[in-house]
């Protein structure tokens, strides 16, 4: 019998491998496009326009309080010792020494140059204090509609906060597991668990969601948004 007669008596067999052909090419797209661990992608901020309001300034009471105890404690004890010296009473121990130590130690003494350093260190530190505005963890939002209240009140939101709230966003979407967020005064930066659904597809909803809730947040400057949707780590 003939290969031809063979296929003419055996049509089911024929119509059967036909079928799995297009199962199989399915089967392995979908393996391909589970066999993809990582999808990640960066965007700038959108048609939302940032508004240019300052920061809030940190009152920074410890670093105040400590600074001003110092330097009471530095002038108020030698003040004290010389009003007792106009008194016509005798100077006190520790400034007789200290007097006797630096007429008798030289400017390249090593306890000198230590002295210098950490003099130097802690008033870095206070100009440091003094220029920078500090509360990093509170993003302002935009201002209102009203001029005069604004001038008195100003709104903020924690990052803690807004990080809760994108992360409570991202979890809604379909086939996300687990999310990380860290909010950033200039990027937000996702790292979320898809254990279904193509990575592509999970990160592009997870861009618009994502998107529009930053644009709700009202934040003065819009920070742009980076998404890294990974698969689970298997068992």
């Amino acid at each position: 019998m003939s290969d031809s007669d063979e296929d003419v008596a055996n049509p089911a067999t024929t119509t059967l491998e036909k079928a799995e052909k297009p199962a199989e090419a399915r089967a392995d797209a979908e393996e391909s496009a589970f066999a993809k661990t990582t999808s990640a992608a960066r965007y700038e901020p959108g048609a939302v326009e940032s508004e240019t309001v300052p920061r809030f300034w940190s009152v920074r009471r410890l670093p105040a309080g400590l600074a001003a105890a110092l330097l009471v404690v530095a002038a108020g004890v030698p003040l004290y010792d010389i009003v007792s010296v106009r008194a016509e009473r005798p100077a006190a121990a520790w400034r007789r020494r200290l007097a006797d130590e630096l007429a008798a130690r030289s400017l390249d003494d090593a306890w000198v140059a230590l002295g210098a350093v950490a003099a130097m260190l802690l008033g870095g530190w206070l100009v440091v204090l003094a220029v920078t505005p500090g509360l990093r963890g509170l993003l302002p939002m935009r201002r209102g509609d009203d001029e005069f209240h604004d001038r008195f009140r100003r709104a903020g939101i924690e990052r803690g906060a807004a990080a809760v709230v994108l992360r409570d966003r991202a979890l809604e979407v379909s086939g996300v597991r687990s999310v990380r967020v860290s909010v950033g005064r200039r990027r937000v930066r996702v790292w979320a668990q898809a254990h279904f659904r193509d990575l592509d597809v999970v990160r592009a909803d997870l861009d618009a969601v994502l998107g529009e809730g930053i644009g709700e947040l009202g934040l003065a400057r819009q920070p742009a948004l980076a998404v890294q949707v990974r698969r689970p780590a298997r068992r």
